[in-house]
């Protein structure tokens, strides 16, 4: 399994945000903000700084998904 930050861009458009903002208001890093861009590992500090920024939920800003060798190996 993986973890997919592409619900958390979706809100971001939705409410019209951009990533500078997002990392602004939430005041993560800019090398937090680039882990999220490449979908990489990050605390759970981080996810709960964005968390209480955009008031939601860990499950409203990602979703886990099948590796691709789990995804082929099941085809």
């Amino acid at each position: 399994m993986r973890i997919s930050y592409n619900p958390l861009w979706k809100m971001l458009i939705d409410r019209g945000m951009n990533k500078k903002e997002l990392r602004e208001l939430s005041g993560i890093s800019t090398a937090s903000m680039a882990k999220l861009g490449k979908g990489d590992n990050i605390t759970t500090d981080v996810l709960l700084r964005i968390c209480t920024a955009l008031n939601c939920q860990i499950s409203d800003i990602l979703e886990t998904l099948p590796d691709e060798e789990t995804k082929n190996n099941e085809d």
